[in-house]
């Protein structure tokens, strides 16, 4: 079996696919969808997402340098989808999707309040790349779900049912199959 060479591309998949909450600096808010994030760092927590410009959000995390991350499940796949392809310029996407917005402990962005985990962020600086501009953000707090905490005090992602995005495409996460360092553990 063989393998055909393409063009370079975007072939990072599947991906993160999450719902970034933002307010401009008079409060007005907005929730667009992004499927380039990532880890950039842990100590200092720091993350990323890839924006085009020409994003209605995009002002807003220049103007204040802010954003939540907020993780995406399967009963948001539908307000995930919406928020990416509708803009936030004539329209107030909590509204028309019944999402509930709530006060962040430390950045002006809002939390969504339906997502199982919140990351509130603060740029550290802006990579201006070609098509998209990198927003790199450290970690000021997160916040999770006490539904999906087990009587130990420990979280449960895969009960959320994440969902994640690839080639066009919203996908749930399948089954635990190892966990970290699982494949030098002594037996």
């Amino acid at each position: 079996m063989g393998k055909q060479s393409w063009k370079p591309g975007n072939m990072l998949y599947p991906l993160p696919v999450v719902m970034v909450s933002v307010a401009d600096k008079n409060g007005e808010k907005n929730i667009f969808t992004v499927a380039w994030a990532g880890t950039v760092c842990s100590d200092p927590p720091m993350v990323s997402i890839s924006v085009r410009p020409e994003r209605y959000s995009y002002h807003m995390i220049e103007e204040t340098g802010e954003f939540v991350i907020n993780l995406t499940t399967e009963k948001l796949t539908y307000a995930t989808d919406y928020c990416g392809v509708r803009s936030g310029s004539n329209i107030d996407k909590f509204k028309e999707l019944g999402l509930t917005a709530a006060p962040a402990d430390v950045v002006r962005a809002p939390l969504l309040v339906e997502s199982p985990v919140n990351i509130e962020c603060v740029v550290k600086e802006i990579k201006k790349l070609g098509t998209h501009d990198m927003f790199i953000a450290q970690v000021v707090a997160v916040h999770a779900d006490e539904e999906f905490m087990d009587e130990k005090n420990k979280f449960h992602f895969e009960a959320a049912l994440p969902i994640v995005y690839s080639h066009g495409a919203y996908m749930s996460l399948g089954k635990q199959i190892g966990t970290f360092g699982y494949s030098v553990k002594k037996k």
